[in-house]
């Protein structure tokens, strides 16, 4: 039996310049009964975190003028909170830079074409691991 809490009324940024990823995306979001915000391009990402909490962020790895570098220097300068709940989705992870990336940040990844078996289990997980966080430091408090 599984006993990870579902993310139920999250809100998540979803950040994904192929138009069809984001749709699936928000669609998979909105069946966890998650609230999905959309930032097309870096620029837009990168503002939305800056005005906007978020429970997690879905990061394309090859976004559009956005170096997945750029978002966790934001996150770790605005929103540091957020640095363990950011789910890379991935195309083919084979170059030297994209191994790196998610070495240094223990990012979690997801395949693009595993994005519906693994998001609800993967997102499960990183709200999980929040809640715990979230009820560690009300206790300590």
């Amino acid at each position: 039996m599984n006993t990870i809490p579902a993310p139920t009324g999250r809100r998540v940024l979803i950040i994904e310049d192929d138009s069809s990823i984001r749709n699936i995306l928000y669609v998979l979001l909105a069946s966890m009964r998650c609230e999905g915000d959309i930032a097309c391009d870096g620029r837009q990402a990168l503002a939305m975190i800056n005005r906007q909490e978020y429970d997690a962020i879905l990061l394309d790895l090859r976004c559009y003028n956005l170096s997945p570098e750029n978002v966790m220097a934001k996150l770790m300068a605005v929103r540091p909170n957020l640095l363990g709940r950011v789910l890379v989705i991935t195309g083919e992870v084979s170059d030297r830079a994209a191994l790196e990336f998610f070495s240094k940040f223990s990012a979690p990844q997801i395949a693009g074409n595993r994005l519906i078996e693994e998001l609800w289990p993967r997102l499960r997980a990183v709200m999980a691991s929040q809640a715990l966080s979230d009820s560690f430091l009300r206790e300590s408090n």
